[in-house]
């Protein structure tokens, strides 16, 4: 049965009918909800129905979560039943697969193996699954899949975007009489509206923007990219909807923008809408069409007893959400380019705020062939490719892109110990040609950025110091071979994946002959701090904290390293700021580390919302970057930053896998934090007093984890569920390995010392 045809209403009564079939036997588990196919979500844990997924691939991968929360709990077969009507699989008729019962454990994705599908068909599909102690689980609710026009082997599948009604949230009227529209929040979007006119003859006079006044109107003349638009509205005599259009924009529409579908429409991001007084005008409803890739509020959830934290998380987590209306991730409205460096903050953030991966393959598969104009950049493609692995489980997109990947090193720009440079007449033609590199923006070569602006740079006067910390640059760079060395140990962990086994040995071996290169040319043997070059004595903050984040400091100078760090605050823009904060947590200095997060000072995420921004903004302030934007997801690394280091929740394997919990509170009393992934919730919360540390997880089925806790002295008492047991002591924490799925509650009881 081809469904295609049906009425979105009719397609999902069509479904409902499947759902009669689901039964449960009083001992049976809960039935496996989230399906998944190519990683696309069918349905929201609340049962909302998500746009239909819609993939090209001949062999789909299906992935779902296994219901059961009692300790241990571990998948050992299951039943796909993939049919060609919803008639056909409520009778469980797999006439398209029936793969009977499958003894094998939890995948993040099981390839499809039933007949050829069609294209341009759609398919219906339900799963039932058993336990390592046998018990079956019911059949899950029914849901579906279309086929493209044309199928192939490993295609990214992808969401269509949605587009959605909002009211305001309020409205006030201004001393000017003007009516004033907040939709509360910030977003990308076309403005609606119902009005009645008396004559047919009046203009309706709209000022839409994302800042007001002190006086409360919408800013005419904004800073910087903060948006405003007029729009004029010719009125027809009576009751009328009216859809104005916006204006496409030069400098975001051009030929390296990535454009909105035509069935969307221009959007722009905008939190306000004013409308002028007449008299002769009713204003009968007002809304925001906002468009978005579809997204899970429900995903994942943090909360903790500092507000302003609190704060800092949502304005994160929005603006993942929010920016993420062309389908793929971009720099912000100004240009709506991809960007390696803020497609890894996206990221890291989006898994961090909603269990989606495929926009991060479909970011990297672009940059691979349009690669943007700093040294840095090209090198973080290996980084996003080994994070999507890590977080998705999923190798293939990868696969297909791997010898172009490979070219993103940039090994011909080595000398013989192994650092890299891009100022030693290395870049000719077939070097830039192998890494899809064009004259971008009047750069015809790649250049070495650290941090942007940099002093004197584009958008600033020439005199400002920028945002590089007063970095010296040379022939060879710390911070680009940083980023060489990291993208060298990804490029390893791909390559073992991948089953490339000379490949991966040459990279281990060229990664530790970079290691030990960059420590004898960057090092300062007087002070121990790492320079920005080999031919300068300058050690910034920039040189210092990505040394620090990808593990280059020498164990001896990393005290001295974080001194001269701390001295240095927030001296690096929001970019940076992920780097930053990484190095710092990873070597456990969390309460400066969660002073910076909720700093108040101009360079904090506070100042973004002291402004007025409701998205992260691409620089602390428009005193730093005067052609800054209010819509620049690349600031919205505190989503990953509280999920991944403060609250300490990582995958160690693929797909969560194997699961590391290490908060890290600092002086934070309680927080918790929910996190969705392809196997389940993860749920961390804690309460931290001067008496103890109370930590409670919840490890979703087919995972284990390792639990940290925080070690005060030798005689600490550390108990699980209530009983006393033994851990390990490693550094400032204790360590519990081979924690099964379920709940626990973990106890660390400070106890005074005997002695």
């Amino acid at each position: 049965m081809n469904c295609l045809s049906l009425s979105p209403a009719k397609y999902f009564l069509t479904v409902l009918l499947a759902i009669s079939a689901v039964k449960a036997s009083p001992q049976s588990l809960k039935a496996p909800s989230a399906l998944r196919v190519d990683l696309l979500l069918s349905e929201s844990p609340l049962g909302r129905p998500y746009p239909i997924v819609r993939t090209a691939n001949q062999h789909p991968y299906f992935t779902w979560v296994m219901n059961d929360l009692t300790q241990g709990s571990q998948q050992t077969a299951y039943r796909i039943l993939v049919s060609s009507s919803p008639e056909n699989l409520a009778a469980n008729l797999g006439d398209a697969w029936d793969s009977r019962k499958v003894t094998g454990k939890w995948l993040p994705g099981i390839p499809y193996k039933g007949n050829k599908l069609n294209p341009n068909s759609t398919y219906y599909w339900k799963v039932m699954v058993w336990n390592n102690k046998s018990l079956p689980s019911a059949f899950s609710k029914p849901t579906a899949f279309t086929t493209g026009a044309e199928l192939k082997q490993d295609q990214t599948a992808f969401h269509a975007l949605s587009k959605w009604a909002q009211l305001p949230s309020r409205n006030s009227r201004l001393n000017s009489n003007n009516l004033r529209y907040d939709f509360g929040k910030a977003a990308f979007g076309q403005f609606r509206i119902k009005a009645s006119s008396s004559t047919g003859t009046d203009t309706m006079r709209i000022h839409i923007g994302e800042a007001i006044t002190a006086a409360g109107q919408i800013d005419r003349a904004p800073k910087g990219h903060i948006r405003y638009r007029l729009l004029s509205i010719p009125l027809k005599m009576g009751t009328h909807n009216y859809e104005p259009k916006f204006s496409p924009d030069k400098q975001n529409t051009g030929p390296k923008a990535i454009l909105m579908p035509e069935d969307i429409g221009e959007v722009l991001p905008f939190r306000y809408a004013e409308i002028e007084e007449n008299k002769n005008i009713r204003i009968d409803s007002v809304w925001r069409n906002a468009v978005n890739y579809p997204f899970d509020d429900e995903a994942s959830s943090f909360k903790s007893s500092d507000t302003l934290l609190n704060q800092v998380w949502e304005l994160s987590k929005h603006t993942i959400k929010a920016t993420s209306f062309t389908g793929l991730y971009v720099d912000g409205d100004r240009e709506r380019i991809p960007y390696e460096a803020d497609v890894l903050i996206n990221q890291l953030s989006h898994y961090a705020v909603d269990a989606e991966f495929n926009m991060a393959k479909r970011s990297l598969e672009y940059l691979i062939y349009h690669a943007t104009w700093p040294t840095e950049w090209s090198l973080q493609n290996l980084l996003i490719g080994w994070n999507d692995y890590l977080y998705s489980g999923d190798i293939r997109a990868i696969k297909v892109i791997y010898p172009q990947l490979k070219a993103k090193l940039l090994l011909p720009l080595g000398r013989p110990d192994g650092l890299i440079s891009t100022k030693t007449g290395k870049q000719d033609s077939a070097f830039t040609k192998s890494i899809y590199f064009e004259n971008f923006n009047g750069h015809s070569i790649l250049e070495d950025i650290v941090d942007w602006p940099q002093k004197g740079g584009f958008s600033i006067p020439k005199d400002a110091p920028g945002e590089t910390d007063g970095f010296v640059f040379t022939t060879y760079n710390s911070v680009v071979n940083a980023f060489h060395y990291q993208a060298l140990i990804s490029a390893e962990k791909i390559a073992r994946k991948l089953g490339e086994k000379k490949d991966a040995d040459f990279f281990a071996a060229q990664a530790a002959k970079v290691k030990l290169a960059f420590q004898r040319a960057f090092v300062d043997p007087e002070t121990g701090t790492i320079k920005d070059g080999e031919e300068t004595l300058h050690s910034s903050l920039h040189a210092n904290m990505f040394a620090l984040a990808f593990n280059l400091v020498p164990e001896n100078n990393k005290a001295r390293v974080l001194d001269h760090i701390r001295s240095r605050g927030m001296a690096c823009s929001v970019y940076g700021a992920q780097f930053l904060l990484d190095g710092l947590y990873d070597n456990h200095e969390a309460q400066y580390a969660l002073k910076l997060l909720t700093a108040t000072d101009k360079r904090s995420w506070y100042n973004m919302l002291r402004s007025g921004a409701t998205m992260t903004t691409e620089a602390w302030d428009t005193e730093y970057k005067k052609n800054q934007d209010w819509n620049h997801a690349w600031g919205a690394a505190p989503a990953n930053i509280i999920a991944r280091k403060l609250m300490g929740v990582e995958p160690l394997s693929p797909a969560f896998g194997s699961i590391q919990i290490k908060p890290q509170p600092g002086a934070l009393n309680t927080a918790e934090l929910q996190l969705s992934t392809l196997r389940g919730k993860i749920k961390v919360a804690f309460t931290n007093t001067s008496e103890q540390f109370l930590l409670q997880t919840t490890l979703p089925a087919n995972s284990t984890g390792i639990v940290y806790l925080p070690r005060r002295m030798a005689n600490d008492r550390i108990l699980k569920n209530g009983r006393t047991i033994k851990a390990i002591p490693e550094g400032k924490f204790w360590k519990i390995a081979n924690v099964q799925p379920g709940e626990y509650t973990w106890e660390v009881k400070y106890l005074k010392n005997a002695g």
